[in-house]
């Protein structure tokens, strides 16, 4: 059940992001695990902290991988 809060607050904000100005490409390692700054934003109550933004900047080009991997796609 928790994951499904961490999901049901993280994917509003990856459409707003991947609809949002494209950044330049860049290498980015794709870590699922690095998204875990926002765990507090989905179990509570308060806003995402700046960290979870940031992660989720730096991730948004491996949305798209996720969204092609069984175990993390039924959380996207």
């Amino acid at each position: 059940m928790e994951k499904f809060k961490f999901f049901a607050v993280a994917f509003p904000i990856l459409v707003v992001l991947l609809l949002g100005k494209a950044l330049p490409c860049s290498s980015v390692t794709c870590d699922p695990t690095k998204l875990s700054s926002c765990l507090a934003a989905i179990q509570g109550s308060s806003p995402p902290s700046h960290a979870c933004c940031s992660g989720l900047k730096v991730q948004r080009s491996c949305f798209c991988l996720y969204m092609k991997n069984p175990t993390l796609r039924m959380m996207i």
